[in-house]
């Protein structure tokens, strides 16, 4: 396949000062995308004070990750790059009350990150970071703190569940 963790052939990139990040809902076989137009599709608000060049693709549907027996592997939705800023994103659209969404999401960044640090990208980046990324706001009672501390310590990067990501 052409798309690949290098983002020199990522089909999306922009330097606007606001975009977002989409995704079509499920049975859609199609990738997650970035749009500059349609704020309504937002899944993730992009807030880029700067205008730097980011890049993104989509990572479901998109960039086969497979388990050792073969099978393809759970994958987030997409991932976005800018300087040397690594950024994994779930994009979710559920408006429920728990966090049976968040664990879904952390499931799928996590699994995407073990195959990106086993790739020959993954020492390019010095900042890197994971988005659980909800379009309807769900509730939940407990603060998220201890899940978002865990994940940074057992994959070193910083995990923030919100839908805007903020490029500095």
């Amino acid at each position: 396949m052409s798309i690949t963790f290098d983002r020199n052939t990522w089909p999306y990139s922009s330097s606007k000062s606001s975009f977002g990040l989409c995704d079509k809902p499920s049975p859609s076989m199609e990738p997650a995308y970035l749009d500059e137009e349609n704020g309504a599709d937002w899944i993730a608000v992009i807030d880029n004070y700067y205008k730097c060049i980011a890049y993104f693709t989509g990572i479901d549907n998109q960039i086969p990750l497979l388990k050792e027996n073969g099978k393809i592997d759970s994958r987030c939705d997409g991932v976005l790059s800018y300087n040397d800023v690594i950024i994994f994103v779930e994009l979710k659209q559920r408006a429920q009350l728990g966090s049976d969404w968040i664990v879904d999401a952390e499931l799928q960044l996590r699994t995407t990150i073990t195959h990106f640090e086993a790739s020959e990208y993954a020492e390019h980046f010095k900042i890197k970071k994971a988005y659980a990324a909800n379009s309807e706001h769900p509730k939940f009672r407990t603060n998220q703190s201890q899940r978002m501390d865990r994940f940074y310590n057992d994959t070193g990067y910083i995990f923030r569940i919100e839908n805007r990501i903020t490029l500095y």
